[in-house]
């Protein structure tokens, strides 16, 4: 009989009593649940969810830093198979809207309840309980159809180069492979060591770079239109995270190398 699935936690809140009990009280309420980390903001949940590889984040929305709800839509871009809860002491609607659009499982007012805690932790192991016998059974059907899961990532590869200038979702390319994402994402990870999201930037911002080098009538606008992200912040954001210098710089740059 194979031994309980573990669900790790993390658990961002800057208030230091919230945070603690919040802890103590998830833990306190499931055995199988264990808190690896806790963080102060958005920032330091990241770098645990780095390298702590959680099943669940739970995040209040107001914190300095970074907060929750760019954590949120950090983690739905780059981390799709983490769930998600928010805890927050506002009933704003508009928090409660775009937590939906960034795949949240709950949003919970605080203080928070036992009982209600105890309720979407049982809808989160539901929820992993049902990936883990999607995989099993996903991978049972590849062996019978003879595919290996390293064509599958070749061509889920091939997918994304010839679509990242379109809006693409991972649920999307799940679909399209007649898999789960959450079981693609690991499948992914495991023979390229990156996420599938990761893997779409870089072809995003290589394919930036090139424009912005050989097309210079584009403005940055349209080159981060071209290549899949309508919005320019957005688009200027990503591109100095991956190469360290803004769109504008870059285009400067390569215009003085002429």
């Amino acid at each position: 009989m194979e031994d309980a699935r573990q669900i790790r936690v993390i658990v961002a809140e800057d208030e230091d009593l919230i945070r603690n009990n919040l802890a103590r009280k998830i833990e306190g309420l499931d055995e199988a649940v264990k808190v690896i980390g806790t963080a102060q903001n958005g920032k330091e949940a990241l770098e645990l969810v780095q390298s702590g590889q959680p099943d669940l984040l739970v995040t209040d929305i107001r914190m300095p830093v970074m907060d929750g709800m760019e954590l949120i839509k950090h983690m739905h871009l780059y981390h799709p198979r983490v769930c998600k809860i928010i805890t927050s002491g506002y009933a704003d609607f508009e928090y409660a809207r775009q937590a939906i659009q960034f795949g949240v499982t709950d949003y919970l007012l605080k203080p928070v309840s036992a009982d209600e805690l105890q309720r979407v932790l049982a809808k989160v192991k539901t929820a992993i309980e049902r990936e883990e016998s999607t995989y099993k059974e996903n991978m049972k059907g590849m062996q019978n159809q003879g595919i290996s899961t390293e064509e599958i990532v070749r061509r889920v590869q091939q997918f994304l180069r010839d679509n990242f200038q379109k809006e693409v979702s991972l649920e999307q390319i799940a679909r399209n492979f007649n898999f789960n994402a959450s079981y693609l994402s690991k499948l992914f990870i495991k023979h390229t060591g990156e996420l599938p999201s990761r893997y779409l930037m870089a072809l995003r911002i290589n394919e930036a770079k090139y424009l912005l080098a050989n097309r210079r009538h584009l403005s940055v606008k349209e080159v981060g239109e071209q290549v899949g992200y309508p919005d320019q912040f957005y688009f200027s954001r990503l591109f100095k995270q991956m190469t360290g210098c803004t769109p504008k710089d870059y285009l400067n740059e390569n215009q003085k190398k002429q």
